[in-house]
């Protein structure tokens, strides 16, 4: 595990522990996605809202809940962070532990249905629901849309999201995905 993953895994935890306790519960894992279903004004019945409810609740139980190490329903910072170490260690098993949520943000950020997140879509969700500030979430953006296009499809969505987790880069484009780190 590299210094900077631990800071991107640290910056993650700030916004997944969404009641600001110190730790993450499955309470807290619903509550991130009701903030971006919010955010996006998507009624909570929705398709995409249930398949974002149903993403994140295997989530917590594939990835999150399993670095509950005491057994005690929370998971604290540190139980994060190793339980990312031990997860999080393969670039390979993206597509079966972050793929499919990385899926449903997408179609919840990409509200026109266009197959693509624009500058604006991008940056009221990271900036409104996930606590970015706009100018960070503006930089951000323009990294990622490496190819000058104005959005990002689905395949860039997916590549930033598995540099966030997997990558080791500090000057790699998703290093800020969910806010700066410290540098």
């Amino acid at each position: 595990m590299t210094g900077v993953r631990d800071l991107k895994y640290r910056q993650w935890f700030r916004g997944a522990d969404v009641d600001g306790d110190g730790v993450i519960t499955r309470q807290d894992v619903r509550l991130m996605g009701e903030r971006y279903i919010a955010a996006r004004g998507a009624a909570s019945g929705s398709a995409t809202a249930h398949r974002l409810t149903e993403g994140l609740d295997a989530f917590w139980a594939s990835v999150i809940e399993p670095m509950d190490s005491d057994g005690d329903g929370k998971v604290d910072l540190r139980e994060m962070t190793e339980g990312f170490q031990r997860a999080l260690a393969d670039p390979a098993r993206y597509p079966q532990q972050v793929g499919p949520v990385a899926d449903c943000y997408f179609d919840l950020i990409d509200l026109d249905g266009d197959n693509r997140v624009d500058q604006a879509e991008f940056g009221e969700i990271f900036g409104l629901a996930g606590n970015v500030s706009l100018e960070d979430s503006a930089a951000v953006f323009e990294a990622l849309d490496q190819d000058g296009s104005g959005g990002l499809d689905r395949a860039e969505f997916h590549r930033a999201l598995a540099e966030f987790f997997y990558g080791d880069d500090p000057d790699a484009p998703a290093t800020h995905l969910f806010g700066r780190i410290p540098g």
